[in-house]
Formats: structure tokens, C-alpha cells, sequence
């Protein structure tokens, strides 16, 4: 056992990312059986929709999961009140300050987890309490940090800072990139883009599809005046950099935004309106496989690569 598979009781050091439109209790059961932790993605849920995925997974699996609570959501005094009445024992925090909400949760017995995109942030996540923290490269999908620190650089650089128990996130999708992050300190992995394209995942199929389509270079982090995004190039993408053209307001990019467009592009598999948030990973995967076959694949190679003698010259 390690660090992380000690700190939440699992097989193996492997967190599915808590991906909006991705992460619902089919895909959080799914990586909990297979001998990882699953989180409930909570920030594209309404709270009671919320408490359905909950109720549905502890149905569906008798292993630890937990749920990825962004503390920007509008209702989070109604969410973090239901994780604590359905008895959630593990909450990963982000998008926001971790001294809100870490001592509510662990007064009622909750692991906190917070994810951070720079040392300085993990560094207050550790003061304010938490168990333990993920930290975010550049390269992961979706909302990123303003830093654009890579994986590879920010790891070592938040092991040299924290005492507690650190999770890689950004890039990783095979047996090979975990090996990578934990010899560059890490205790665990926490895996995106890799779980989004499996058949558990609630994303549309579409989406799917696409990711595994996705080239090397085919994800851009855009709209940084709003909250930094990696997206797909699609025809939104390609809206975005139009405007961009013309020195756009803030107030023109929301404008352009307009409303629920991730939902639309993952979840109703859009692609050509929709926001589709993947990382740069993407271009390492080329088959949609259940979490199982994920799973085991990225433990085989692990364990593989772990083993292997090279001998350099210089």
C-alpha cells in the first residue's frame, strides 16, 4: 500500500477525474469496482440530481468513491450539506478557496481533497487542512489554471513544498505516464481524459468518438478572460478565435459563450456547437474500452515499465 491507496482504502493509486457531463454513478461505481477511486462529477448536477447519483452508486458498488464538488457551484451550501446526509466519506474540493469548506467536512468525517495548479496554491490547501492534494498540469481538459505550469515541471515542484499526500493529474492515460508522474513524486494518479472515453463514461457517444479522433495538437486552452478552457478545435473553437480577431470585450466572449454549451457539445454530443473539453492526452487514445479494460491496461504497463532495465551510455 501507499499513500493514496492507504489514505482512501482502494487497490490502486488510479482517481477518475470528477469530469462535468462525464462523471455520473455508472462511470464513479465502474473505476470503484475495478480497484480505483470514482468520483461523482457534481459540477453538472442540480443537488437532487446530485443525491440520485449518490443513492444509485453506493447501489452499485461496495468500494470507496467520493464526489468532485467545484465550490463555485451556485447551490454548494445545499450540495455539501447532501454529500454529508448520504454519508460521502471522500469530497474532492476545486475551483475555489479550500478554507470554506475543508474544516465543515472533516468535522463530520470527511477525506478532503483539493486540486491546485501551482505550489503556492497547494501550499495553502495544506494549511487549510486537507488530506491531501491534486495537482493539475497544463495539459488536463477542461477549466484549467492561469499558471499553464505543465505536469511534468509542477510535480516535483508541489513534492518540494507539501508534506501531505500528492495526486498528478494532466496528461496521464497509460501505465507509462503514472510511472512518470510518481517518479517525479507523486503518491497517486488522478486520470481525465483516459475515463471520459470509456463506455461507463455518460458523455455522449459522439464525444467519444471524437476524442479518440483527436490528433496530437488538436486541443487549445482558450477563453482565458473567462476561466481558461482546453477544448477540442471545432467549429466553436474556431468561433472563439474569430472574434478573438477583433479584440473582444469580456462582456462579447460571455455573449459568444451564451449558456450550457459543455452540455451541449459532451453530453448531447454536438460537435459542431459545443464545447468539448478534453486534454492533450487525447492523442494517446485510440480505443473507447470499458474501465475495466482501462484499468488493468495502465497496471499491466506499469508494472511492465517498472520493471524494465536500460542501461545508458554517456
Amino acid at each position: 500500500m501507499n499513500k493514496i491507496t492507504q489514505l482512501f482504502n482502494i487497490k490502486y493509486p488510479i482517481i477518475q477525474g470528477g469530469m462535468i457531463w462525464n462523471s455520473g454513478y455508472k462511470l464513479a461505481s465502474a473505476v470503484s469496482n475495478a480497484g480505483g477511486l470514482g468520483l461523482i462529477g457534481a459540477g453538472s448536477m442540480y443537488p437532487e440530481v446530485l443525491r440520485e447519483h449518490i443513492q444509485k452508486c453506493k447501489k452499485a458498488t461496495d468500494k470507496p468513491f467520493g464526489v468532485n464538488i467545484p465550490m463555485l457551484y451556485p447551490n454548494i451550501e445545499e450540495i455539501m450539506n447532501i454529500v454529508v446526509e448520504e454519508g460521502v466519506k471522500i469530497v474532492f474540493t476545486s475551483a475555489g478557496n479550500p478554507k470554506t469548506w475543508t474544516s465543515f467536512l472533516k468535522e463530520r468525517g470527511v477525506t478532503v481533497v483539493h486540486v491546485v495548479s501551482s505550489s503556492v496554491f497547494a501550499l495553502k490547501a495544506q494549511d487549510a487542512g486537507v488530506d491531501a492534494v491534486v495537482a493539475e498540469g497544463f495539459e488536463a481538459g477542461g477549466h484549467n489554471g492561469r499558471e499553464e505550469t505543465t505536469t511534468m515541471t509542477l510535480i516535483p515542484m508541489v513534492k518540494e513544498k507539501i508534506k501531505i499526500p500528492l495526486i498528478a493529474a494532466g496528461g496521464i492515460a497509460t501505465g507509462r505516464g503514472m510511472l512518470a508522474a510518481m517518479i517525479l513524486g507523486a503518491d497517486g494518479v488522478q486520470v481525465g481524459s483516459r475515463f471520459a472515453a470509456s463506455i461507463e463514461s455518460s458523455s455522449h457517444n459522439n464525444f467519444k468518438e471524437t476524442i479518440v479522433n483527436t490528433l496530437e495538437g488538436g486541443t487549445q486552452l482558450t477563453l482565458k478572460e473567462l476561466a481558461p478552457v482546453r477544448l477540442i478545435k471545432n467549429k466553436f473553437y474556431q468561433d472563439v478565435q474569430d472574434l478573438y480577431q477583433k479584440c473582444p470585450s469580456k462582456e462579447e466572449l460571455v455573449q459568444l459563450l451564451g449558456r450550457a454549451r459543455a452540455k451541449k457539445g459532451m453530453f448531447e454530443g454536438d460537435l459542431e456547437e459545443g464545447e468539448l473539453e478534453i486534454g492533450q492526452v487525447a492523442g494517446l487514445i485510440h480505443q473507447i474500452l470499458s474501465v475495466e479494460e482501462i484499468i488493468q491496461q495502465m497496471i499491466a504497463e506499469f508494472e511492465t515499465a517498472s520493471k524494465e532495465k536500460t542501461t545508458f551510455e554517456f
